[in-house]
C-alpha cells in the first residue's frame, strides 16, 4: 500500500512541478514521516523533501490531500524553497502563518497552495523544520474556516540532509 501511495503522490507532484513522466523521480529515502526525491525538470536536477500532515482540523468541504515540500533547484540558485499544498482552497488574498515552536513565519496564499511571504527566512525556516517537534499552519479556507494543519517534524532533519548532499 505504501509503494501505491508513493506513485501516487510523485506522480501527482511531478504533474504539478512540470516534470515530464517520462523522465525518472528518484527516491532518495524515507525518514519517519518525511520523504525525499530527487528528479530532472529539463533545466537540471532538483532535489525536494515532503511530508503530509497528521492532523487538519476541521476538514474543509472537498478537501485533498495536502503536503508541504522544501525544493532545491541548483541551476536556479534556489534552496531550501518552502511550498504547502493545503488540500483546499485558501481565501483569496489572505495570508497564513506557520509555527513551530515560539517561531512564527507569514505565509502568502494562492488557491490552494501557499509560501513564504519573506524569501530571507527560508534558511532559518529549514534550521527551525530541521530542529523542532511539529509545524502548524493555520490558515483560513475559501469559506472564511480557520483550518490548523499539524506536521511532525520526524524525519525532517534526515529527509534534509538526504537533498542537501543530491543537490
Amino acid at each position: 500500500m505504501k509503494s501505491l501511495i508513493r506513485t501516487i503522490m510523485v506522480a501527482a507532484l511531478v504533474s504539478i512541478s512540470g516534470i515530464g513522466m517520462a523522465q525518472s523521480v528518484q527516491v532518495l529515502g524515507d525518514h519517519r514521516d518525511w520523504s525525499s526525491y530527487s528528479a530532472n525538470d529539463g533545466s537540471g536536477i532538483i532535489c525536494f523533501s515532503t511530508a503530509k500532515p497528521d492532523k487538519t482540523e476541521p476538514v474543509p468541504d472537498g478537501y485533498d490531500e495536502a503536503r508541504i515540500y522544501i525544493t532545491h533547484r541548483p541551476s536556479q540558485g534556489i534552496r531550501n524553497e518552502f511550498n504547502l499544498i493545503a488540500g483546499y482552497e485558501f481565501e483569496p488574498e489572505s495570508m497564513a502563518t506557520l509555527k513551530i515552536g515560539g517561531q512564527t513565519f507569514d505565509l502568502f496564499t494562492q488557491l490552494d497552495s501557499a509560501w513564504l511571504k519573506d524569501l530571507s527566512q527560508a534558511n532559518a525556516l529549514v534550521s527551525a523544520i530541521r530542529s523542532g517537534a511539529t509545524l502548524i499552519v493555520e490558515g483560513v479556507s475559501a469559506n472564511g474556516i480557520k483550518i490548523t494543519q499539524t506536521f511532525s517534524l520526524s524525519g525532517s532533519t534526515a529527509a534534509s540532509r538526504s537533498i542537501d548532499a543530491a543537490c
